[in-house]
């Protein structure tokens, strides 16, 4: 292989990450219902990250101790407990309303990352990238919420707040990075996650509570602990080395596409024609907005 084409290659790996990071998470989405119809929530999540927090300790220890302490907490506390506000505060929404508003609603990151640059560290968004956001959310709303929206309540807020936070580990994980390896980062997230979700199964379930799970949903937790957030969070953290927060945030919208493929495949749910040519717009905005950032 040529050093042009090693280079190519190189340039497009962060675009593959963040897609890799959506197929992912696409099918976790469907295969959690099956876990979270016998399982609290929150007693779920717990297991989830202490999982990942332990398999990313355990495999990293040696540099993520001597990385902690020689990095101020300030640098990686905002981009965890972000994270972990995203991720919780979500499931909460999903709990309240309707998913098809949660999903519409917690994609508007692609939107409040660029703003929450600007606000915290003066970062410019390009005009040219204004369109293929517009463009994105109009194909989200075809996708995912169209005749979905049914109001705007206490489920709505809490999506919206999901999606600011998910903007937030973005921003503040970007900037982290320049500090922290992703590894470190990374596990430092999934430990923050793992604490916040043992405070709200204490609060909610009176403790952590795993007696009804059977082997099938053990293999379901330990997929999403391991390649939903141990592999997700690196993904995404690994694609900021090289490509910005708002590019990011915005090739994440291809998940609910993949969400919509695997919970067709697994679950019989069908899109209708407009749900399609949603997932269409939103594909075409992933490449469109490849192209910028790779002639940029």
């Amino acid at each position: 292989m040529n050093k042009e084409s090693r280079s190519n290659i190189n340039t497009f790996l962060p675009y593959g990450f963040v897609l890799l990071q959506g197929i992912l998470y696409g099918f976790g989405d469907p295969i959690s219902k099956a876990a979270y119809e016998t399982m609290p929530v929150y007693s779920l999540l717990t297991v989830r990250y202490t999982i990942a927090f332990l398999f990313l300790l355990i495999i990293g220890r040696k540099g993520f101790f001597k990385e902690v302490r020689r990095t101020n907490i300030t640098v990686w506390i905002l981009p965890s407990i972000c994270i972990g506000l995203a991720y919780v505060v979500g499931n909460i929404a999903l709990v309240l309303t309707e998913a098809t508003s949660v999903a519409f609603l917690r994609q508007l990151a692609t939107v409040f990352t660029p703003i929450l640059a600007f606000m915290f560290y003066r970062k410019a968004y390009g005009w040219r990238h204004v369109p293929v956001q517009i463009a994105v959310i109009a194909g989200l709303y075809l996708m995912c919420g169209l005749g979905g929206l049914s109001g705007f309540g206490l489920g709505e807020i809490a999506a919206l707040v999901a999606a600011v936070t998910a903007a937030g580990a973005l921003v503040f994980g970007e900037k982290a990075l320049e500090s922290m390896s992703v590894v470190t980062l990374t596990t430092l997230q999934c430990g923050v996650s793992a604490l916040m979700a043992l405070i709200l199964a204490i609060a909610d379930e009176g403790g952590v509570h795993m007696g009804a799970a059977t082997p099938k949903i053990w293999l379901i937790i330990v997929y999403l602990a391991i390649l939903c957030t141990v592999a997700g969070y690196f993904l995404q953290n690994a694609a900021m080395r090289s490509i910005s927060s708002s590019s990011v945030a915005l090739l994440q919208c291809f998940c609910p596409v993949m969400t919509a493929m695997f919970s067709l495949a697994i679950l019989g749910e069908k899109l209708n024609f407009v749900g399609i040519i949603g997932a269409f717009i939103i594909l075409a905005c992933c490449a469109i907005e490849t192209v910028f950032q790779r002639n940029s």
